[in-house]
């Protein structure tokens, strides 16, 4: 025992902090880290420190005399004393090299240095840590990384401008400052669990490996309330005055976030000291999809409320564009869905049919059938298309857009039918029974005169899709000119010179005149111009677009 204390006093007296007066140490304490400027002098200290609690074991086992016992008590306190300076010393100098990605290991770019740097300093720490805990000072020890590592993060949190926010704060709010609020909490939320919290973890879970029980203390103790003041905010969202479907999206990127991070969530707070942190994260999940579906039941309610009128010419309702523009941003977040059941594709499979039953509805506004079936064909293409090209194709499934185009083409059917009977109806379809010259002149001027209303009548209307648009023209040009091209050559030149108010049409004029319909442009008599030569009446490039 008196070995041990006059080997280790030797080292220990040599770093007390009390004995800069003496000339002798004076060199020594002016070493600012030990641990970094001079690693072997650091070990030799945990070593004495060590020694001595190894040897006071042993002499109160033998009942050996106390003076023994307090100068190895009292050299023990020395080396404490230093070696609570030392670990203040890398906490407070040393963040660089403990920054949280560097500790959590996520810069995968970090230098083979950074590494040694911070492995170092991370071992030195639970060096010391060991070496006073075992000594019966892991109080002093805590006390001194919680100070330290809670300013950490307070500070960090604080520079990532997570801030706590009250009822009456949220609600004098107006959107934009927020939506600027949610905005910053969405990048920092991810840095503050992966990089800050984790990082903590990994942290003192190194530091204080020796104990379980401090691990539990000493994270609890300084995470808790800083992961607290993070997901405390998403619940404040939630208090403000008036969340509109509009908003819905800024909810559900909070959602989604927080869903993201979950498992590193579990696997952060993992005590049951942290339970408070998991229950606060969970609990501001239920308010936000409680307040999702309360807004979706909103849009629905809005949809079906909606009173705007018919657009001009059939083409996309302005409600068609924002339903399915929202429907597809909505199945952004869905994912891909489970099963044709699953709450997500019911909910979005719901809402679209609702859309379609109000366009239903606003079709039967129109005078004209023909033009009625247009603007269903119109809508229900577009909603079709909007399916189609985003991930409500992989949630609606195919099944459901190849029922829906057919609903279209059955639309599309209709407004021929409908729209174009007259025309078609004017020609007999049987040309092998002889007809006399003046059912002839009947026939085309019954063509004429039905072409021409229906021309002028539907010069103004839509088919924005350029593919459905050419599609319909082709159908058209089949029934009509087909039919009447050969009624044309087989009886125009039966007719006199000098016909041409009887013959306004020849074939070619059919086609041009077709392909000049549904860009929307308003029609004038003039520009028909029944001499029989084509006049477009608007530029062909002409398109409401989607």
């Amino acid at each position: 025992m008196e070995e041990t204390i006059q080997n280790s006093q030797s080292i220990i007296k040599k770093w007390d902090l009390d004995a800069s007066s003496v000339s002798t140490s004076t060199s020594y304490n002016r070493v600012a880290n030990l641990f970094r400027d001079n690693p072997l002098e650091a070990k030799r200290l945990l070593e004495s420190v060590n020694d001595l609690q190894h040897a006071m074991q042993f002499v109160i086992k033998d009942k050996s005399t106390s003076k023994l016992l307090v100068r190895a008590h009292n050299l023990i306190q020395i080396a404490i004393k230093r070696l609570q300076k030392e670990f203040y010393t890398i906490l407070s100098g040393s963040s660089y090299f403990l920054d949280h990605e560097t500790v959590s290991s996520s810069r995968a770019s970090k230098s083979s240095m950074e590494d040694e740097v911070s492995e170092s300093v991370m071992a030195d720490l639970k060096a010391i840590a060991d070496c006073m805990i075992c000594a019966g000072y892991g109080r002093e020890c805590v006390k001194l990384y919680k100070v330290n590592r809670k300013s950490v993060i307070d500070e960090t949190l604080f520079y990532l401008g997570i801030e706590k926010l009250n009822s009456y704060q949220i609600q004098k709010m107006d959107w934009e400052l927020m939506e600027m609020k949610i905005k910053n909490w969405l990048s920092s939320v991810k840095i503050a669990v992966n990089a800050l919290f984790r990082g903590e973890r990994i942290l003192c879970d190194y530091v204080f490996s020796s104990s379980v029980n401090i691990r539990d203390s000493c994270f609890s103790e300084i995470a808790n309330d800083g992961a607290l003041t993070l997901f405390v905010f998403p619940e404040m969202v939630m208090k403000f005055k008036k969340l509109s479907p509009e908003k819905m999206f800024r909810v559900l990127d909070i959602y989604e976030i927080i869903c993201e991070l979950w498992v590193e969530l579990e696997s952060i707070f993992t005590f049951d000291s942290m339970a408070v942190v998991k229950a606060q994260a969970m609990a501001s999940l239920g308010k936000l999809g409680d307040a999702i579906r309360a807004m979706l039941s909103e849009f629905e309610t809005a949809v079906q409320k909606d009173s705007s009128k018919v657009v001009l010419g059939g083409g996309i309702h302005p409600l068609t564009r924002y339903v399915m523009n929202y429907l597809v941003f909505l199945g952004d977040y869905s994912g891909d869905g489970d099963s044709p059941s699953s709450p997500i594709i019911v909910r979005l499979t719901w809402l679209v049919l609702v859309l379609l039953c109000k366009l239903d509805g606003k079709a039967q506004l129109y005078k004209d059938v023909g033009l009625s079936y247009l603007f269903l064909a119109n809508n229900l293409n577009y909603v079709v298309l909007k399916v189609r090209e985003s991930n409500l194709k992989l949630l609606l499934g195919s099944e459901w857009i190849s029922k829906h185009e057919m609903k279209v083409k059955e639309y599309m059917s209709k407004y021929e039918r409908t729209g174009w009977s007259k025309v078609v109806t004017s020609i007999p379809e049987n040309l092998t029974t002889k007809m006399s010259l003046s059912e002839v002149k009947d026939c085309f001027i019954k063509f004429s005169s039905s072409f021409e209303e229906v021309y002028r009548k539907q010069s103004s209307w839509v088919i924005p899709d350029p593919k459905l648009r050419d599609h319909v023209k082709i159908s058209l040009a089949s029934k009509i000119i087909s039919i009447y091209q050969a009624f044309y050559e087989t009886y125009r030149g039966e007719l006199d010179i000098g016909t041409e108010s009887i013959v306004r049409f020849s074939p070619d004029d059919l086609q041009n005149y077709l392909s000049d319909l549904f860009h929307g442009a308003c029609f004038s008599d003039s520009s028909m111009g029944w001499s029989g030569s084509y006049s477009p009446s608007v530029s062909t490039s002409t398109s409401l677009g989607r």
